[in-house]
């Protein structure tokens, strides 16, 4: 009997024991119209949800231990046009289905929709709207952040020079940018520093860059579309970078620009209608296979040293001009594979689908229409096109040029057509 007890007393002290070390489970507290966030923010514990429900509230709020904030049939928390609408301080924090509205617009204090300060890592804020914010997130030193599913417009009526970007990281890791629409800010997206990123399916217009990349490595970038844009892509200063199935198309200069980049992947994407559809600068050691580049007033647009990429499987279709090139030795692109080259005017005797003469770009009446532009109204015309064929014949006439060896009589993405004609305003 007294073993019994002695049995017994353990196993209560046990339950005790393990009851008090057991978490106490989450609370969901529920904010209503005329009510404080902040003071639910203020009363929660760290795992606790919020719900807010439908109405607008003018606050700054400040959140410093994990919590879920979530809206309910969208509310709207206004920032009053001063600071940060909200600022994370914490680790795991969840923020969704907001209207985050009326950050302040100082770019020295960094005025944000949401600032996600330092350390504050796993931060998760998905479909929320961010409208009238300086910059839409402002995302610093934190890591394994998920941004998905938001739409981002800035100031709109700022000048370019004046607004903050939509997303901003700087000096993190492990970022997955997922399915975003930004619009109306400097930069959609601005990366600095920060590596081991994802960025898929997001909408980027109607800014200075599509996106901004520098000194970052490892990212992906894949399936974004970016348009009406001074630049598209602009790729700077990395290395392993895998930029495939992109979209960009009607920017006012460039649609992917690639500068001072090594060891990377560009391919499968769709650059059209630009000023420049690709824009290549101190570029080595990349592979460029599968692009299509079409309508634009310059297919390519190389230059500084990039030289050692294997350029191989493109389309170059409709534009004005293939590639404008200026360098002291040929340089050689599709010795595998070939590209496709839509002024081609070799032939395939043997049916291999591959020309029998190789393809120059920069040839005599590249150089001359550069200098008389008037000259291009007569292209197609067949003076212009035996002038082509002679400075083929004499060496003496030709000056470095792009060469592929195995130009394909036939694009390898059939499906080129729709692309055509997609201009950013005025550009005609």
């Amino acid at each position: 009997m007294r073993l019994a007890r002695r049995l017994l007393h353990a196993l209560a002290a046990a339950s005790l024991l393990a009851a008090l070390a057991a978490p106490a489970a989450a609370a969901v507290w529920r904010v209503k119209a005329g009510e404080s966030i902040q003071a639910a923010i203020d009363r929660a514990a760290p795992g606790d949800t919020i719900e807010v429900e439908r109405a607008r509230y003018v606050e700054n709020l400040l959140i410093t231990q994990p919590l879920t904030l979530r809206g309910i049939d969208r509310p709207t928390i206004s920032g009053g046009l001063r600071g940060d609408t909200i600022r994370i301080k914490a680790e795991n924090v969840t923020i969704e289905g907001l209207i985050i509205a009326d950050s302040g617009a100082s770019l020295r204090e960094q005025n944000a929709g949401i600032y996600v300060w330092p350390g504050s890592h796993h931060t998760v804020v998905r479909n929320c709207d961010f409208s009238y914010t300086l910059f839409g997130l402002w995302i610093e030193q934190s890591n394994d952040v998920l941004i998905e599913g938001n739409l981002i417009t800035g100031k709109r009526e700022l000048r370019s020079s004046q607004r903050g970007n939509g997303i901003q990281l700087y000096n993190t890791r492990r970022a997955r940018i997922i399915g975003n629409n930004v619009s109306f800010v400097r930069d959609a997206l601005y990366v600095d520093v920060s590596h081991d990123a994802l960025f898929r399916d997001n909408r980027l217009h109607h800014s200075r860059y599509g996106t901004h990349y520098m000194n970052a490595y490892d990212n992906v970038w894949e399936g974004n579309d970016s348009w009406m844009n001074r630049g598209g892509l602009a790729l700077m200063e990395v290395r392993r970078l895998t930029v495939r199935n992109n979209r960009a198309w009607a920017n006012s200069d460039h649609g992917i620009m690639l500068r001072t980049i090594q060891d990377s992947v560009i391919e499968n994407n769709v650059v059209a209608g630009n000023q420049r559809g690709f824009f290549i600068y101190d570029a080595e050691y990349n592979e460029l296979r599968g692009n299509s580049v079409i309508d634009n007033r310059v297919g390519i647009h190389l230059w500084a040293g990039s030289k050692n990429n294997k350029v191989e499987g493109n389309d170059f279709i409709a534009n004005r001009e293939q590639v404008r090139y200026v360098g002291a030795r040929d340089m050689v692109w599709g010795e595998q594979q070939g590209n496709h080259w839509s002024n081609y005017l070799g032939w395939d005797r043997d049916g291999d689908g591959a020309g029998d003469v190789q393809y120059e770009a920069n040839d005599m009446v590249d150089r001359l229409s550069w200098r008389h532009p008037m000259m291009k109204l007569l292209l197609a015309s067949p003076a212009v096109q035996t002038l082509r064929l002679v400075g083929q014949q004499f060496p003496l006439l030709r000056a470095p040029s792009i060469v592929d060896p195995k130009p394909q009589m036939q694009p390898h993405n059939p499906d080129w057509s729709p692309w055509r004609g997609r201009y950013f305003p005025r550009s005609e």
